[in-house]
């Protein structure tokens, strides 16, 4: 049975309990992280636990538990060498379901782990590229805080799944904005394209790793919209997140990109996140 954190206790997680009172329950009043260890070591830990709190400043809660500790402790406690922990923080439990904010409530903390697969272990031959399609966004306009309000994200991926698909991408007003549960990046000309920050985006921390080591190879990013139309043009389309890693998108739709191959510019990249990440573990170690 796996150990989960909730509220300042390791506990089996079938003894883990939470009041039916509790906003993040009720309202989806609550922010989330995901977090990959590989080795027992947290990648990118430090960027993820600064998301965390910006997400959590801006729907004004306040905590003071030491997140970096709990999730390290978490993952030594289950003795598991890959995974991802993700770790959720509620306004708290109410006595009553009510809109209004009562202020005096004690926020809830959880976390808990599953297994993952190292990203960057396969050589970037072996790695498949996947199918995507495009939908309609129907989320809220603050996507940039990490809320565990993902029906509408469930909800297409879902549509992806039924059509074959790996990943949905979401547009709105005719630009293509990121992933259901990735950023996205696009290649033309050997210049990437990524959308520019938002309310309308999640700020990836995988997104910012891939853009940092890009610039340090002078490789140009740009920030600009894209449309459907400039997407299926493209060179190379890429997504990333934190457990999924850097991943070549063969197929938008029906329409395959550049042929259906992997593009130039993913495989050097890709090369280079793996030794970042390998790097970043050894000196961890």
């Amino acid at each position: 049975m796996d150990i989960v954190y909730l509220n300042g206790q390791f506990i089996a997680a079938d003894q883990a309990k939470i009041s039916v009172f509790d906003r993040g329950f009720l309202f989806s009043d609550s922010v989330y992280e995901v977090i990959p260890f590989y080795a027992g070591e947290g990648f990118q830990l430090e960027q993820h636990i600064k998301r965390l709190k910006i997400s959590l400043a801006a729907l004004n809660i306040s905590v003071e538990d030491n997140y970096t500790e709990i999730v390290q402790e978490l993952v030594a406690k289950n003795k598991m060498t890959n995974c991802s922990v993700y770790l959720q923080v509620t306004r708290g439990a109410d006595t009553k379901r009510r809109h209004s904010i009562n202020e005096s409530l004690k926020p809830t903390v959880f976390a808990c782990i599953n297994p993952i697969v190292n990203n960057y272990a396969l050589a970037a031959a072996e790695v498949s590229g996947i199918n995507v399609i495009v939908c309609e966004d129907l989320r809220w306009k603050r996507c940039d805080i990490k809320s565990t309000s993902l029906l509408p994200n469930i909800l297409v991926i879902e549509q992806a799944r039924q059509q074959g698909a790996k990943e949905a991408l979401l547009i709105n007003d005719g630009k293509v904005l990121e992933g259901a549960s990735s950023n996205l990046f696009l290649v033309e000309s050997n210049k990437i394209i990524t959308p520019p920050s938002s309310h309308a985006i999640l700020n990836g921390t995988t997104s910012q790793l891939v853009q940092q080591v890009a610039r340090k190879q002078k490789i140009a990013v740009l920030h600009e919209d894209i449309s459907y139309q400039r997407l299926i043009a493209a060179d190379e389309v890429w997504i990333t997140s934190s457990t999924r890693g850097l991943l070549p998108v063969l197929k938008v739709d029906d329409k395959f990109i550049a042929g259906g191959e992997k593009g130039a510019v993913w495989q050097k990249l890709y090369v280079l996140l793996a030794q970042a990440q390998a790097k970043l573990l050894n000196e961890t170690d």
